[in-house]
Protein backbone atom coordinates (compact mmCIF):
# COMPACT_ATOMS: atom_id res chain seq x y z
CA UNK A 1 0.00 0.00 0.00
CA UNK A 2 1.18 3.22 -0.97
CA UNK A 3 2.28 6.32 1.34
CA UNK A 4 0.27 9.21 1.36
CA UNK A 5 0.97 12.96 2.28
CA UNK A 6 -1.81 14.54 4.20
CA UNK A 7 -2.36 18.32 5.79
CA UNK A 8 -5.15 19.44 8.34
CA UNK A 9 -7.03 22.20 7.59
CA UNK A 10 -7.83 22.79 11.07
CA UNK A 11 -4.82 23.02 12.71
CA UNK A 12 -2.03 23.21 9.62
CA UNK A 13 0.06 20.11 10.77
CA UNK A 14 0.89 17.78 8.02
CA UNK A 15 1.71 13.88 7.95
CA UNK A 16 2.07 10.94 6.11
CA UNK A 17 -0.19 7.66 6.23
CA UNK A 18 -0.14 4.27 4.60
CA UNK A 19 -3.68 3.79 2.69
CA UNK A 20 -5.14 2.08 -0.17
CA UNK A 21 -5.03 3.91 -3.51
CA UNK A 22 -8.08 5.96 -4.03
CA UNK A 23 -9.06 5.59 0.15
CA UNK A 24 -8.67 8.96 1.39
CA UNK A 25 -12.20 9.63 2.65
CA UNK A 26 -12.42 10.23 6.39
CA UNK A 27 -8.81 10.66 7.10
CA UNK A 28 -8.49 11.63 10.93
CA UNK A 29 -5.33 14.16 11.80
CA UNK A 30 -3.02 12.61 14.49
CA UNK A 31 -2.70 15.91 15.84
CA UNK A 32 -6.44 17.61 16.67
CA UNK A 33 -8.30 14.54 15.38
CA UNK A 34 -9.99 16.48 12.67
CA UNK A 35 -11.44 14.99 9.68
CA UNK A 36 -11.19 18.28 7.93
CA UNK A 37 -7.67 16.96 6.04
CA UNK A 38 -7.21 17.07 2.40
CA UNK A 39 -4.17 14.68 0.39
CA UNK A 40 -1.05 16.23 -0.66
CA UNK A 41 1.09 16.07 -3.80
CA UNK A 42 4.22 14.06 -3.26
CA UNK A 43 7.07 13.69 -5.45
CA UNK A 44 8.47 10.54 -6.60
CA UNK A 45 11.24 9.28 -7.82
CA UNK A 46 11.93 6.86 -11.03
CA UNK A 47 14.44 5.99 -13.44
CA UNK A 48 14.32 6.12 -16.94
CA UNK A 49 15.32 3.35 -18.96
CA UNK A 50 16.81 5.51 -21.52
CA UNK A 51 19.74 6.24 -19.23
CA UNK A 52 22.96 4.50 -18.50
CA UNK A 53 22.44 0.90 -16.13
CA UNK A 54 22.75 2.11 -12.70
CA UNK A 55 22.19 5.90 -13.33
CA UNK A 56 19.39 7.77 -12.25
CA UNK A 57 19.81 9.99 -15.31
CA UNK A 58 22.62 10.97 -17.39
CA UNK A 59 23.15 14.89 -15.58
CA UNK A 60 23.86 13.25 -12.38
CA UNK A 61 25.53 10.04 -13.35
CA UNK A 62 29.12 9.79 -12.24
CA UNK A 63 29.65 7.36 -15.73
CA UNK A 64 28.51 10.41 -17.97
CA UNK A 65 30.87 13.11 -16.24
CA UNK A 66 34.13 10.59 -16.03
CA UNK A 67 33.83 9.56 -19.98
CA UNK A 68 33.18 5.91 -18.74
CA UNK A 69 29.79 5.13 -19.93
Amino acid sequence: MPIYEFTCSDCGSQFSEIRRMGDDKGVRCPACKSVNTKKMISSFASISSSSSPGCPSVSTCAHAHSGGG
